[in-house]
This record gives C-alpha cells, structure tokens and sequence, in this order.
C-alpha cells in the first residue's frame, strides 16, 4: 500500500506524526439517548462500509 499512497502524494506518516505507517479503521456507531452503544459496525477491509439501510435501520430501532 505504500507505494500507491505515495503515488497519490499522501504522507501517511506525516499524517500520523511519527515514523509509523497505521492506517486509520472506518467504523461507524449509533449511540442511544441513554449514552450506550446499540449498533457497530468495523471491518479490518477498509473497503466494506456499512449499507446506508442498515444505519437508518438502527436509528429507528431507538427511536
């Protein structure tokens, strides 16, 4: 992965402000009023997100 985000000219380490190369993890949360967690979603492969439907999904669960 370096090498292509250097071909798009981004610094990750720069970015990150050491020497490390970490990649951030996408994740998306739905917090209900109470303050506690009632849906998450991370996957390791950055590129899988979570469907639009299924946020929509969980809101309206706490609703």
């Amino acid at each position: 992965m370096r090498p292509i985000y250097k071909n798009f000219g981004i610094d990750i380490q720069s970015s990150n402000g050491d020497s490390t190369f970490t990649l951030p993890l996408p994740a998306t949360y739905v917090i209900g009023k109470d303050g506690n967690v009632v849906y998450h979603f991370a996957d390791a492969d950055y590129t899988k997100r979570l469907e639009p439907s299924e946020i929509v999904k969980a809101l309206k669960s706490i609703a």
